[in-house]
């Protein structure tokens, strides 16, 4: 999206400048009119070149920045502190440097008599849709601070899951890596040299070490079918996701596959009843709320399983009806939910069915690590055994051949 820098006058006749990001000039224009800015000049920012700009392009706000700059923002509303002056001293200490240029934008754009809500929507890669409507119902009931600190605490424990996911799966991933390095550097530099050896030598060489040379021999001559493979596998892959059908296909493979299924479908039922109990306890309409749970759910299966809850509960039914209807979330899940929705404590029922789950989703990550680690080890003895006795065969052959 191209980003245009503007010159403008504001009501009150001080001169304002800055950038904003929008497919057109027309709509440039048009922000700035909904401003009641007398535009100067506007032209369109040229890209920085060299390695500069290229990281510029990169940029992104990762989510331990969203957390610091919703916690503080939250301390500081609590504080007595006016929205400008907040944004003004989030904006002076960000780090981040895209999280920085947002938020002075941020800050211009509610100087100018935008609301918060207003202006975090022109942000959809910073501020998600959740953030958006969380920060809208906060502003309708004046609970901004309050609001903003359940952010907070929502996107840490989503980091906070996030993290336990790339810990358990970075030593198996370094292993493997590792394992088929040392698997490539076999066949395509040591074993070229033994079969030279054992061609000279003339001797007999063991089936073990046939099938060892020959395999060898193939990877070498036709590793181009590996990679046209695995190129094209992936490719598909993609064309085919980018189907509805496709999608919905993989993602219910995907909950299907042995053991990491079972990780991924308590990781998709905790993310919904942590980000459905924070919109509700926030005082997001269920309805609303619902929609955003869908968009949110990371998973085709689970999100069209809330798009029907959702038609249901403007049918008239429950909630818990059309869940417990799709088989996809547990029973516990969706009586806890009924009880919710019995007693009107809904939000602190998915708030415990979400902390029940983080404790499953890290129980299950743990013996997930326990088993990988013991595989991979069997795993790699069984190819170094099966090398090292390939290679060593015809030579204690040859040597027992000579003391004959």
């Amino acid at each position: 999206m191209p980003t245009y820098r503007y010159s403008a006058m504001d009501t009150s006749g001080r001169n304002v400048s800055g950038t904003l990001e929008a497919d057109s000039l027309e709509l440039v224009r048009a922000k700035l009119a909904d401003l009641s800015y007398h535009i100067l000049t506007i032209r369109e920012a040229k890209a920085r070149g060299g390695a500069q700009g290229w990281f510029a392009g990169i940029q992104r706000v990762k989510l331990r920045d969203l957390v610091m700059f919703s916690r503080q923002f939250a301390t500081m509303i609590d504080a007595g502190l006016s929205v400008v002056k907040c944004l003004d001293i989030l904006q002076k200490q960000a780090r981040n440097p895209k999280l920085k240029d947002v938020t002075g934008e941020i800050k211009r754009d509610v100087g100018g008599g935008m609301s918060l809500t207003e202006t975090l929507q022109r942000h959809p890669r910073v501020f998600s849709a959740l953030y958006v409507n969380m920060i809208r119902a906060a502003e309708a009931a004046g609970i901004l601070d309050q609001v903003l600190d359940r952010l907070a605490t929502f996107l840490e424990k989503e980091q906070e899951t996030r993290n336990k996911i790339k810990s358990a799966m970075m030593y198996p991933a370094v292993v493997f890596c590792f394992a088929t390095l040392v698997l490539l550097a076999l066949v395509f530099f040591v074993l070229p040299k033994f079969k030279g050896i054992f061609e000279t030598m003339g001797l007999e060489l063991p089936l073990s070490t046939k099938l060892m040379l020959n395999s060898s021999d193939y990877m070498r001559d036709y590793w181009y079918i590996a990679l046209i493979v695995t190129v094209g596998t992936a490719v598909g892959a993609k064309l085919i996701a980018r189907t509805d059908k496709g999608q919905y296909a993989i993602d219910a493979a995907k909950l299907r596959l042995p053991i990491f299924g079972d990780l991924m479908l308590k990781t998709s039922v905790s993310r919904f009843a942590r980000t459905f109990g924070t919109l509700i306890s926030s005082g997001v309409p269920v309805l609303r709320a619902l929609e955003i749970v869908a968009d949110t759910a990371g998973n085709r299966v689970i999100s069209d399983t809330v798009v029907q809850a959702r038609e249901s509960i403007k049918e008239g039914e429950k909630i818990s009806t059309p869940l417990f209807g799709s088989k996809i979330f547990p029973v516990m899940v969706t009586q806890m939910i009924a009880v919710g929705e019995e007693t009107g404590r809904l939000d602190q029922m998915l708030v415990k069915v979400s902390n029940f789950y983080d404790e499953e989703v890290d129980a299950t990550l743990k013996g997930l690590t326990s088993l990988i680690e013991p595989l991979m080890i069997v795993g790699l003895g069984l190819i170094v055994g099966f090398v090292a006795v390939s290679v060593i065969s015809p030579i204690y052959s040859l040597v027992g051949s000579m003391g004959q």
